[in-house]
């Protein structure tokens, strides 16, 4: 997988912060000093909707982790790790399909497969996680979307066989660069004839929706490797291709590198600016290619199927999350497990899960008030290149959206940010916008959560 996963650097500039969730984990606490007095499962779900969830089952295992990665996950798994990870699984699963109870319908609409690398599990694992979903969850596989994330050494044959199926509908592969030196420097070795030999496995497996991840700002990328790197994805007509900016955090392999790595020795302004110039000569590309573009970072074929689900959404409907790295999210909490980005850390989080025998109740996590409700709705659609309906959010909170967010707003209209001729039925970012979405988002940070992730120590 790609180290997307959100991170700050310079509290200025348009590389600010990657919003894919709010809050961020970095936010999150433990949910009580006692972990018998904290919340039970059966009780943060008992009034809430489940008839269009949304599951996401975390395989927190890589062959190499990247130099850029800050993502939950560790190198390898010795001793018959992944044997009794998905043993922790199964049971974490049974014990959440209780707490969900069956008083109404519990119904899901889409379901991923994330990490890590979950095709780093051997093609039986891959058939016991499907079977997890399936027969412990109740999630119907093949009539829902179902992405899987892999990397080029891991989408052997024998895995996309079982994935195909069992009802992918898409796949996810993290390129990064077709160019090897830039691979080397991204701490990402791969060589391009095995990533191109991966591609041709998808391909074969007639998995109806290829995505591609790219990466721009690489130390030693040029206009010219990042069309090489262009030219080589839109090859293989991929459905949907993901440009994610480089980003350098610490604890990271090109974080422990220390100043110097990955252009960190030029000015940040310098930096923003090649990556700046790098998105939008991307963008216009795909653009030309007949891409539409979905949001800053990911843009889909226009006449490639829609991989997703019909009748989710993620500002409002409730996601269930397996796995020791996974989110889950009711309309009042956010929970999951403890975070870090040291190996150390995480190995001795992997361990503490696979011998968890009590799953019934939310470990760590942060409540989510109105205010924050607010907050979360607004961010996640004006994030999206199709913007946000103002009706649906008066609909949704009883008031406008000009009134509760003002001074951001006002802000955003004068960068040039927002696109005028939408209003008012839609609040809707600019093309300029978009490409500062890293620095807009976290400008609709609550002052609560901010002071959080300020206070937080990365470990």
């Amino acid at each position: 997988m790609t180290g997307t996963a959100h991170g700050t650097t310079n509290s200025s500039g348009p590389y600010r912060s990657y919003v894919y969730a709010y809050p961020h984990k970095t936010a999150y606490r433990p949910l009580g000093d006692d972990p018998a007095g904290r919340p039970l499962l059966s009780e943060l779900w008992a009034a809430e909707r489940k008839d269009a969830l949304s599951l996401y089952a975390h395989i927190p295992f890589c062959e190499v982790r990247c130099g850029f990665c800050n993502l939950f996950t560790r190198i390898g798994a010795p001793d018959e790790l992944t044997t009794r990870y998905l043993d922790a699984l199964d049971r974490q699963a049974a014990v959440v399909r209780e707490a969900l109870g069956d008083a109404e319908p519990v119904r899901f609409a889409a379901a991923a497969f994330g990490g890590g690398t979950p095709t780093f599990l051997t093609a039986g694992e891959l058939e016991r996680l499907c079977d997890i979903a399936e027969k412990r969850m109740g999630v119907d596989l093949p009539s829902v979307p179902l992405s899987v994330e892999t990397s080029p050494s891991t989408a052997t044959a024998d895995r996309l066989a079982v994935l195909a199926d069992r009802g992918t509908t898409r796949v996810s592969i993290g390129v990064q660069s077709f160019v090897d030196a830039e691979a080397r420097a991204a701490v990402r070795p791969q060589h391009r004839s095995d990533v191109e030999a991966a591609l041709g496995r998808i391909r074969d497996a007639r998995i109806p929706v290829l995505n591609i991840d790219l990466i721009y700002g690489i130390e030693g990328q040029t206009e010219a490797s990042w069309r090489t790197s262009l030219d080589a994805a839109l090859a293989w007509r991929p459905e949907e291709l993901y440009l994610y900016p480089l980003y350098v955090r610490p604890l990271t392999g090109l974080g422990r590198l220390g100043p110097g790595a990955d252009a960190q020795d030029e000015p940040d302004a310098a930096w923003d600016e090649q990556r700046l110039r790098l998105y939008r000569a991307g963008r216009d590309r795909l653009l030309a290619e007949g891409y539409e573009q979905v949001s800053m970072r990911m843009f889909r074929r226009a006449d490639a199927p829609h991989a997703g689900p019909e009748d989710y959404a993620c500002q409002t409907d409730g996601m269930i999350g397996l796995g020791c790295g996974a989110r889950s999210y009711t309309s009042s909490l956010h929970y999951s497990f403890d975070y870090a980005v040291e190996m150390r850390e995480i190995r001795g989080i992997i361990d503490g899960f696979t011998t968890a025998e009590d799953f019934s109740r939310a470990e760590v996590g942060r409540y989510v008030d109105e205010g924050e409700a607010r907050r979360r709705h607004l961010l996640q659609s004006l994030l999206q290149a199709e913007g946000m309906r103002t009706a649906e959010y008066r609909e949704r909170f009883v008031s406008d959206p000009y009134d509760d967010f003002r001074a951001e707003l006002e802000l955003f209209d004068a960068r040039g940010w927002l696109d005028a001729a939408a209003r008012p039925a839609l609040l809707r970012l600019s093309p300029e916008g978009l490409a500062h979405s890293d620095a807009l988002g976290p400008e609709l940070f609550s002052p609560g959560v901010r002071a959080a992730m300020a206070a937080y120590e990365a470990k």
